[in-house]
């Protein structure tokens, strides 16, 4: 049996499985949210998903039987370039609903901002579990938190700028979740919160946009039953939470058999290219129920919990940061998809991981899974080559 054969037989095969049913159902509700739409483009965006699956095969199974051990010297190169790609957006960027989030590459739209979130959970898992055995200087926690710090404001406020206030956000959690495991002193965590807390009403009021300032107020409003305006700023957070919480337990089924006349909201008042993309809980829960959006939860839940089960069996601390890294953004993805259809979040416009319609995301994130996996395969291997001071790739 060959080392690489027997690599892929030791893949967790149930966490492949659990993400194929994602990816499964996901495709089935971007059907149901697409088919019905009269522009062919929108009517076929199912089966460019399918096609985005099929690409991020090979680079998930890729991901999965190379030892991680190579983000050691490839971070430093991924990072500068995740950040070279949001300058480019900058320049030469193509606005989609408001936002300069997007570059066109030979006919295909690319965000670069997914890339630089894989870029930095890699590299703030090097600055927190590995940078002190490499530079003895950092085994000082305050200059690993500088550190790790500025990695993640820098493409966070430049995210920001786009704007894109929903992938800015994901920065937030997965920094806090990296210095939990990585052996930062709780009194700097306790400074860091309380720093949060002081510039979060400079931050609304100097650096978020009038409109995102708008989806925060109708947000509260909506929360606290106050005043809005449901044919204004309202108009969209208010047929989500209306078509999720009109759907029962069974939901009110397949369109396709239903009269014209008995068409659900998702179909009359949600947009047609975010149906797909950031409403897609409210179509499911409209279409399939509470059980439906119970299904879906209950699925992104095992495949959490069984990768923070991988993180616990990392072979060494590098392993296990870049693994809850990993748990920390798909986490705060399906929580702001899922809690801004039920008004729990203002709508950011977060994608549900494996759910969603989305070629960059789609391939991000199954690489991200088998950046997991492989932690799983190569936790049983020694990090280090034998001989001194040997770091190098086995």
């Amino acid at each position: 049996m060959t080392p690489l054969f027997k690599k892929f037989l030791g893949i967790n095969w149930i966490l492949v499985l659990n993400m194929l049913a994602l990816m499964a159902f996901g495709l089935y509700a971007i059907y149901t949210a697409s088919y019905f739409r009269e522009d062919p483009n929108l009517q076929i965006k199912w089966t460019q998903q399918l096609r985005w699956m099929i690409v991020g095969v090979p680079i998930f199974f890729a991901a999965s039987l190379i030892d991680y051990k190579w983000i050691r010297w490839g971070a430093w190169l991924a990072y500068p370039l995740g950040i070279a790609g949001l300058i480019a957006v900058k320049m030469f960027g193509i606005e989609k609903s408001g936002a300069t989030s997007w570059l066109n590459l030979g006919g295909t739209s690319v965000q670069p901002s997914q890339f630089a979130i894989v870029s930095g959970i890699m590299l703030l898992a090097i600055v927190f579990g590995d940078l002190q055995r490499v530079a003895p200087i950092f085994r000082y926690p305050s200059l690993r938190l500088l550190l790790g710090g500025i990695l993640s404001a820098v493409p966070a406020l430049m995210i920001l700028k786009e704007p894109d206030l929903g992938s800015a956000a994901v920065w937030g959690p997965l920094f806090v979740s990296l210095l939990l495991v990585g052996s930062i002193p709780f009194r700097y965590l306790i400074t860091l919160v309380l720093l949060v807390l002081c510039v979060v009403p400079v931050a609304y009021f100097f650096m978020l946009k009038p409109y995102q300032q708008k989806r925060i107020d109708t947000y509260i409003a909506m929360l606290t039953d106050g005043d809005f305006d449901v044919q204004a700023d309202a108009w969209v957070p208010y047929h989500v939470r209306l078509a999720v919480g009109s759907a029962g337990f069974d939901g009110k089924g397949p369109e396709s058999q239903k009269a014209p006349e008995q068409n659900t909201i998702h179909r009359t008042f949600f947009p047609a290219d975010v149906a797909i993309n950031d409403f897609i809980f409210g179509v499911i829960g409209e279409e399939f129920g509470f059980r439906g959006g119970l299904l879906l939860i209950s699925g992104m839940t095992m495949l959490l919990l069984q990768s923070i089960f991988v993180a616990f069996y990392a072979r060494d601390q590098l392993g296990r940061l870049l693994v809850v890294g990993i748990v920390a953004m798909l986490f705060t993805h399906s929580f702001m998809n899922m809690g801004m259809s039920i008004i729990l979040v203002p709508i950011t416009g977060l994608p549900m991981p494996f759910v969603s319609y989305g070629g960059t995301f789609m391939v991000v994130t199954m690489f991200l899974m088998g950046m997991v996996q492989s932690v799983w395969v190569h936790r049983k291997t020694s990090p280090v080559k034998k001989g001194r001071g040997d770091h190098s790739l086995a």
